[in-house]
């Protein structure tokens, strides 16, 4: 496992990189720790899980993450977001007050690879830069504008003067910057996708930062994107949010 996604994944889970590299499932009672990623907003973390290398962590309030160690202290983590396993978590938290919020993969990559722009042209974009796309709903993968988790580097291909397709990176924590990408319709299935991710992963790689690419579990398209810019799949994460009357 990536040393730099290990040291990250002990401050958002509140335990050590030892906890990470065990074999064991992970409890820990959630406190936000200097370093962490923190694209969430709110100041309590009710439960989240994180599966990987065939287990799982947990972290939370400490009457859920209690609970959860008595049901899933010997749980595999390989099939564990299953419909029906998520199912009865989201019953139980739904007595708290709380739901499923989301239930993503995750990939990194630690190596540049190459990338051909072709004839299009390519623009870099700077956190200032950024600032122009605020609001573009053609862009609302690239660049969120979390508060939290800023968007820092951008990149976007263009022919004619038409931006095509825009990726753009967010600082979720010192060590580790998400990319998203955003491909305008007519433009898809050129391999703008995967150009655009892979400039972007390998500038971030040097930097010195590890780049991670979150997705659905559905957005086939998009996984063929990470695959394809050479990210690996790493980890899966649940978390949860107050039902707020659901």
């Amino acid at each position: 496992m990536s040393r730099v996604l290990a040291a990250q994944l002990a401050l958002d889970y509140c335990c050590t990189e030892a906890d990470i590299l065990s074999p064991g499932n992970v409890f820990s009672v959630h406190s936000f720790l200097p370093g962490r990623r923190c694209w969430q907003e709110g100041n309590e973390c009710y439960l989240k899980i994180a599966a990987l290398g065939g287990k799982l962590l947990f972290a939370g309030r400490e009457d859920i993450v209690d609970r959860c160690r008595r049901q899933y202290a010997d749980r595999g983590g390989e099939w564990f977001f299953e419909a029906k396993n998520l199912r009865l978590l989201n019953d139980r938290i739904h007595a708290d007050g709380y739901r499923i919020e989301s239930v993503h993969p995750f990939f990194i990559a630690e190596e540049p690879t190459s990338a051909n722009a072709r004839d299009y042209s390519i623009e870099w974009y700077d956190e200032a830069a950024i600032e122009r796309f605020r609001g573009d709903e053609r862009f609302g993968e690239a660049f969120a504008f979390y508060p939290n988790a800023p968007d820092v580097l951008g990149v976007s291909a263009s022919k004619g003067g038409t931006i095509l397709g825009m990726a753009g990176a967010s600082c979720d924590s010192p060590t580790m910057w998400q990319i998203g990408i955003n491909v305008e319709p007519d433009a898809r299935q050129r391999g703008i996708g995967t150009l655009l991710v892979t400039l972007l992963k390998n500038e971030i790689i040097r930097r010195g930062v590890l780049p991670f690419y979150g997705t659905s579990m559905s957005h086939i398209a998009s996984q063929r994107v990470a695959l394809s810019a050479g990210f690996l799949p790493a980890w899966a994460e649940l978390v949860t949010a107050k039902a707020d009357g659901d």
